[in-house]
């Protein structure tokens, strides 16, 4: 498999990744929440996308990823897989969707695998969840892990700060990696940790380590579209990197199009449609109208 080049068409499966972290060859991430963005972030060459639950204060408007429902999940998973071609497609278990009994995480997991035609799922929580993420996994879903910053449950962990900082926490961050690897997980996001720990952990497991704000001592890398093109520019996390400044663009072209609008520069003539003389007239006729030649 080539992957990274936009010119392969041939769909990212799970062996590829796998096959890439044995290489040493890095792993591309986006999170991506529709068609003609999902279309374009194919077409760069990104190696997986992940519709994650940010969807909920990215695009929706809430003030944190806890609203979001499952059913606003599938909708935007099912465009983000209708745009794409070549790209590995990850769908996030919102929260409330596999927080409570095993067969309500197998059968939300399955729901979002069979209504959103992903390749797999994503779910934050470490020990505690790896009974859960067994029995997906066993049921055919896919499941990647996420450890660290659990946006979900922020709250608890004393809000958006990083993770692993003592000796403690590293150890159990280590051991949680540990025990989603041994249920089943084919995959783990590790946000806002420590570079020498992420680095410690993507070394230890078998399976990719994909980071944000964790180094790049990991197998990959993983940022919100939104946030790698400046969407917001307010929004500037010390882990977040900006390739585009498009919250400026966008600004600057919209400026531009209400001043013509209401100067009536726009549409001109370039961008008008026009009738016959002939037909102009002939309905002048049809309509009893004078003619004005």
């Amino acid at each position: 498999m080539t992957s990274g080049t936009s010119g392969n068409n041939k769909r990212v499966e799970l062996g590829d990744l796998a096959t890439m972290k044995k290489a040493g060859q890095p792993i591309t991430m986006v999170t991506a929440y529709d068609a003609p963005t999902a279309r374009l972030v194919d077409q760069a060459g990104v190696d997986t996308i992940l519709v994650g639950d940010s969807l909920s204060n990215v695009v929706l408007g809430y003030e944190d990823t806890v609203p979001v429902t499952l059913d606003e999940m599938i909708h935007h998973i099912k465009a983000v897989r209708r745009g794409t071609k070549r790209v590995f497609v990850i769908g996030d278990m919102p929260f409330g969707s596999y927080n409570g009994s095993t067969d309500q995480a197998v059968a939300n997991a399955t729901r979002i695998l069979k209504e959103g035609r992903v390749a797999a799922v994503k779910l934050e929580g470490g020990g505690p969840m790896a009974d859960k993420v067994r029995a997906i996994v066993e049921a055919g879903v896919p499941v990647c892990g996420h450890l660290g910053l659990t946006p979900q449950t922020a709250s608890m962990q004393g809000g958006y700060r990083v993770q692993g900082r003592s000796a403690k926490a590293a150890r159990q961050m280590v051991e949680d990696a540990m025990a989603l690897q041994e249920a089943g997980a084919f995959m783990l996001v590790l946000e806002m940790v420590p570079k020498r720990l992420a680095e410690f952990i993507s070394a230890k497991l078998q399976i990719p380590v994909i980071g944000i704000g964790a180094g790049n001592g990991c197998d990959g890398q993983v940022l919100v579209i939104h946030d790698l093109l400046g969407v917001d520019p307010n929004f500037h996390p010390k882990f977040l990197k900006r390739y585009a400044d498009l919250g400026q663009v966008i600004h600057k072209a919209v400026g531009e199009y209400c001043t013509e609008v209401r100067a009536r520069k726009f549409p001109n003539e370039e961008h008008s449609f026009h009738m016959p003389d002939e037909i102009w007239k002939a309905l002048q006729g049809e309509l009893g109208e004078d003619s004005e030649d």
